[in-house]
């Protein structure tokens, strides 16, 4: 989990943009103006500097106002955007770049992809089908089959967004819709994900699904309706509907907190709150209080304990004598 939160605590994309001037300069090989369409058109090399923005493309046209102002630049025929802060480079690549010059915010249509570079490193790589970035509210949307890769970290999601603060640096990312954060062998899945910087907590909200495999092989899976992993306790919890399953245990019950080991500071106790259950072959115990330890393998029951084994005897009773 400590690696999954890592990508997120990378994702300062956005550093700079926020500081657009108004100087716009257009180069390319023939320019014209339509009085008529209020447009001027662009074609063959275009090249376009904002402050520290470039545009490269073949095709692009901006929309005048009445009062002459330039309002939206558009660039056609799969344009290229970058941007050079210290040695990381930021470069979007699409079908279609928007940049409105009132607004200071950039639309990317049509296979979207944003990169950034350390050096000659790719740090961080989103893929969508449409991208905006409001440079002035430090937000950037994503939508339509949103893909985020770090090294062997990915994340899946219908949409996402981040917030970033002035200097760029990340405040909040939502993944919503069929998310999912893949981490090597460790899958998580929720119909929307929430990491606060400010907090240091990711929250994972409806259909919750976790799959962790530990070091010595086996796996960890725990479904519930709600999670929230807190980096600063390393504690993990789930509520509503919370079940899990490791090796021949089964467990289920109302709210769970996991506790790391003093040792290893990994995972390794989870404890169940409200009336629990956990089940090994043919015998359940119920509980109001159940503890799971992962290594050593074992369990605890207290409070108004209840063990039931299914089908004693059912063998012995069918023998003839």
């Amino acid at each position: 989990m400590k690696k999954i939160l890592t990508i997120l605590l990378l994702t300062t994309l956005f550093a700079g943009l926020s500081a657009f001037a108004s100087d716009l300069v257009i180069e390319s090989k023939t320019q014209t103006y339509s009085e008529k369409d209020n447009k001027i058109k662009f074609q063959g090399d275009v090249k376009v500097s904002i402050d520290d923005v470039n545009v490269v493309g073949d095709t692009a046209d901006v929309n005048v106002t009445k009062d002459n102002k330039l309002e939206t630049a558009t660039f056609y025929d799969k344009p290229y955007a970058f941007q050079m802060k210290n040695n990381k480079k930021r470069e979007v690549k699409a079908n279609i770049l928007k940049v409105s010059l009132i607004t200071k915010v950039i639309k990317a249509e049509g296979s979207t992809q944003l990169t950034v570079l350390d050096g000659k490193v790719p740090i961080v790589i989103i893929t969508a089908d449409n991208q905006e970035y409001d440079t002035k509210a430090n937000v950037m949307k994503a939508n339509g089959g949103v893909i985020i890769r770090y090294k062997e970290l990915e994340t899946y999601s219908d949409h996402a967004i981040i917030k970033t603060d002035k200097s760029g640096d990340l405040k909040r990312l939502d993944l919503i819709g069929s998310a999912r954060i893949k981490q090597e062998n460790n899958i998580a899945n929720a119909d929307h994900f929430i990491y606060n910087t400010v907090t240091e907590e990711l929250i994972s909200i409806g259909n919750t699904v976790s799959n962790a495999t530990l070091d010595d092989g086996s796996k960890v899976l725990l479904k519930s309706d709600y999670q929230q992993y807190d980096k600063k306790s390393n504690t993990f919890l789930g509520s509503g509907d919370v079940r899990i399953w490791y090796k021949d245990y089964y467990a289920q019950g109302p709210k769970v907190t996991f506790y790391p080991d003093k040792k290893t500071g990994k995972p390794n106790e989870i404890y169940f709150t409200g009336r629990s259950s956990i089940t090994q072959d043919v015998k359940t115990i119920h509980a109001d209080k159940l503890k799971m330890v992962l290594k050593p393998k074992n369990f605890f029951a207290e409070g108004n304990t209840k063990t039931v084994i299914r089908d004693v005897g059912s063998i012995e009773g069918n023998k003839d004598f």
